[in-house]
Parts: structure tokens; C-alpha cells; sequence
């Protein structure tokens, strides 16, 4: 039960959105550390898009990535992102400072850096990560090529710079202002209630931990979050764990689908997809003894196959001199599956990326 409804509320079964906004919106937040694998993650959930699709909406800012929540990079919708940054900007401004402090980052260095970003990207620009440390080194920052990502991470904290469009198929860098249109202001409850609402609703169903993990509040603020809703919420029990369901999917049944019943699905799941990082406990959908296989002690995620909900293989693109799009492999050699299912998959794969088997 629990797999069935996770794969029609993450949008991997009967996926209604056509807009990368939209999905986004709908998630909450997409991590998206793996720039390009994190493209195909949105991709793969929606139901009907040219493959340039997520690119376009990248270019015109409807949905943007940046450091949020946890912190990490994550894909947001533009008219989100502020009320977003008003919940987590404080956390992430202070996970990263920790780390400037290894290199004796004072916050005049801080402060100047971010008038100095502003500067340079201001009127439009986009720059790199790349360019954008060798213009605060020749305004006189010491170390800025090596220092860079802590001094835009700090940026992104502060509101001032996010996501530009893609340069030569590299991310950059431009002003928040110019970018992220104001939209709807939110008091802090309303964000929490807001935030609470987007993860049940496209992660159910899930643990009150689970929501702490993916949006990175505190315990406290979480259960406030999460109070805020309760009357969109259900408890109930599912081999022997107690979850939250959202009541859009009680009795598993979007009004948008008429409420069917997913069939087969298979999917090649991107590294640090949703589907496997935005809970704490995994065990429902990944057996233990194949862990390994799917991350690391360390937070690496592989990239896996995900078939009626379970994870159960990986696969990795085909690179150099190796023929054919990817590669697959089963945890379980014997393991039974559609092979067609798989063919499809890997082409879609291919479609995504403009290759061909």
C-alpha cells in the first residue's frame, strides 16, 4: 500500500502535470544537487513534455534552484521561492558559515562579496561560478576561486543571487530581484502550513520525521507545521508503522484520475531522487540487505531502478566508448520484470538525453 500511493502522489503513476512549474510546485522542492540528473528527475514525472521542457522553464525562471531547507541545491517554483527562503534562509546562512569559519571568512568579507555579486550581475547578467570568483579576485578578495561557493552560498542565503539560465549548458548565477517576480507575502504560520501541506500531499504517505528530515525545521516547528493541517491529514497504519496520509489520496483516489489503480510502472530513478531521499526511514520501498546499493553511509545516492514502487536495481549512463544509452542491473539476477517495461524506460532515457540505443 505504502509504495502504491507514494508512486501516484510523487508523480510516478498517472502523472497529471504537463508544467515543470506546476510539478514543482506541487513537490514542495526537488533536490537537485545532480544538475542534470535532477532535470530528468522533473521529467520523468510529467505527463506530457518536449524534453527541452525543464530547460525552458529553468531559462525563464519559473522555477529556479538554489540552496534551501536542509540545506542543499533544490529546484523551486519562482512564485515560492520567497516564502520559502523566509522559513530556511537563517539555517542555511548558518550551516554555512560554519564552514567559513574553517577558513577565517569574517562577515565583512561576507558582506562585501555579496555588494560586489550584486554589482556585477546586476541589469540582467548571469555569470558562473567560475567567473564570478575570478571577478571577486580581481576586486581584490583573497582566495576567492577557491572561497567562491561559500561566498554565493551566503548570496543565496541573503536573497540576493539563484539560479540564472544555463550558459553553454553550465548553470550560472543572476540577481533574486531580477529574476523571482514578488508574489503573495506569507506570515511564518501560513509558510509552515504551506510547506506541511506541499510534502504531504506529494510525499504521502509519510512520518511526522520524515517531513523533519525533508524540510529541515525543527522538531518543534515541524509538529506546528504539521498541527496547522490536521485537518487534512489521517493516521493510519501500514505493516505495523504508523504514517500520515493527506486526504486527497485517502482511499487512494485522485479525482483528477478518477482514482485508478496504477499498473506496472518502471522507472530509471535519478541519484538523491524524492522518491528515495525526502524520507528518513526507506525501508518500506528498498530491502535492507540491497542498501548499498542504493546509497552510502556517506549521503551518496546511485541512481536506481524503481519498479511497482520498490527499488530494485541500478543502472548508470553509458559513457566513452560503451554502446547504448545506459546500463542496467538487477539486485536479484532472478528478479522477474516486463523486459518491454525496461525497453521503455531506456528510451525515454534516450529521448530525454537525444540519444538513441
Amino acid at each position: 500500500m505504502i509504495p502504491h500511493l507514494r508512486l501516484q502522489s510523487q508523480q510516478l503513476a498517472d502523472p497529471v502535470f504537463d508544467s515543470p512549474r506546476e510539478l514543482v510546485s506541487w513537490m514542495g522542492a526537488v533536490q537537485a544537487q545532480d544538475y542534470r540528473m535532477a532535470k530528468w528527475a522533473l521529467h520523468l514525472r510529467l505527463r506530457a513534455a518536449p524534453a527541452g521542457a525543464v530547460d525552458e522553464a529553468l531559462r525563464s525562471g519559473e522555477i529556479v534552484r538554489t540552496h534551501i531547507m536542509r540545506p542543499t541545491w533544490h529546484f523551486v517554483a519562482g512564485e515560492d521561492i520567497r516564502w520559502m527562503l523566509m522559513l530556511s534562509g537563517k539555517r542555511v546562512r548558518l550551516a554555512n558559515e560554519s564552514f567559513g569559519r574553517r577558513f577565517g571568512i569574517s562577515e565583512a568579507q561576507y558582506c562585501r562579496c555579496n555588494d560586489l555579486i550584486g554589482d556585477m550581475l546586476r541589469g540582467g547578467k548571469s555569470m558562473t561560478c567560475r567567473e564570478i570568483g575570478s571577478s571577486l579576485e580581481k576586486a581584490g578578495i583573497p582566495d576567492a576561486s577557491q572561497l567562491v561557493r561559500r561566498f554565493l552560498l551566503r548570496a543565496e542565503s541573503d536573497g540576493i543571487i539563484c539560479s540564472g539560465p544555463d550558459r553553454d549548458r553550465q548553470p550560472t548565477f543572476a540577481l533574486f530581484d531580477e529574476r523571482v517576480p514578488r508574489g503573495k507575502e506569507l506570515s511564518r504560520d501560513e509558510a509552515l502550513a504551506t510547506l506541511a501541506t506541499r510534502y504531504f500531499r506529494s510525499h504521502t504517505p509519510a512520518t511526522l520525521q520524515d517531513f523533519v528530515w525533508w524540510s529541515g525545521l525543527s522538531l518543534s516547528e515541524a509538529r506546528r507545521a504539521v498541527g496547522s493541517i490536521h485537518a487534512d491529514l489521517e493516521t493510519g497504519r501500514f505493516g505495523g508503522s504508523e504514517l500520515l496520509v493527506h486526504r486527497y489520496w485517502c482511499g487512494s483516489r485522485d479525482p483528477r484520475t478518477g482514482g485508478r489503480a496504477a499498473g506496472e510502472v518502471l522507472h530509471l530513478l535519478p541519484p538523491y531522487d524524492e522518491y528515495l531521499i525526502s524520507y528518513k526511514e526507506r525501508g518500506e520501498v528498498l530491502s535492507e540487505r540491497y542498501r548499498s546499493k542504493a546509497f552510502n553511509r556517506w549521503g551518496i545516492f546511485y541512481p536506481v531502478i524503481l519498479h511497482n514502487g520498490h527499488i530494485v536495481g541500478n543502472w548508470k549512463p553509458a559513457t566513452g566508448k560503451r554502446k547504448g544509452i545506459c546500463e542496467t542491473s538487477f539486485f536479484d539476477p532472478k528478479y522477474y520484470f516486463d523486459p518491454v517495461l525496461l525497453d521503455h524506460a531506456v528510451k525515454r532515457y534516450g529521448e530525454f538525453t537525444g540519444k538513441r540505443g
